[in-house]
């Protein structure tokens, strides 16, 4: 959603969204940018949040289904996961990337995907929404996320 050709985040009607932000605490200074960008943009849009911290990506999407399932309308996924020494990149990133992708197809409710897959710190610094940051990938999830509830409500409606 974000760099070249990335569509604007026009303002859409949260109205009555509830929205669970499920934030990995996994890097304090990215985290932060992220869950603080995720904050406004729902705050922007209208709806309303709740912040439920777990301690990294890996945690992220068994939460994600307990929120959804508990009666949010969506799920706004924030972590961080920078590339070691070790395979254990590749092991988190596939099982956060595959785990929230099943439980939004499962669930039948929008995941918000605001997980960075970084080679280096100063990537995630770039995304996260801090005053010096290129991008807001917090914002950019919670904003997909919630116009997506007010997408599948208007098929809904139509069907």
């Amino acid at each position: 959603m974000s760099g070249a050709g990335a569509a604007d985040r026009d303002h859409v009607d949260g109205s009555g969204i509830r929205v669970a932000i499920v934030a990995g605490q996994w890097h304090e200074v990215i985290a932060g940018g992220l869950l603080a960008g995720a904050q406004r943009e729902v705050e922007r849009l209208g709806a309303t949040a709740e912040v439920v911290p777990v301690p990294g990506s890996f945690e992220l999407p068994v939460v994600a289904k307990a929120a959804l399932e508990g009666g949010y309308d969506a799920v706004v996924a924030l972590g961080v996961i920078i590339r070691g020494g070790t395979p254990h990149f590749e092991y988190v990133s596939d099982a956060a990337t595959s785990g929230l992708t099943r439980v939004a197809i499962e669930t039948g409710k929008p995941v918000g995907f605001g997980v960075l897959t970084l080679d280096d710190e100063q990537q995630g610094l770039d995304r996260a929404g801090l005053p010096d940051s290129k991008e807001d990938k917090g914002a950019e999830a919670a904003h997909a996320a919630v116009s997506t509830v007010v997408t599948l409500r208007q098929l809904r409606v139509l069907a």
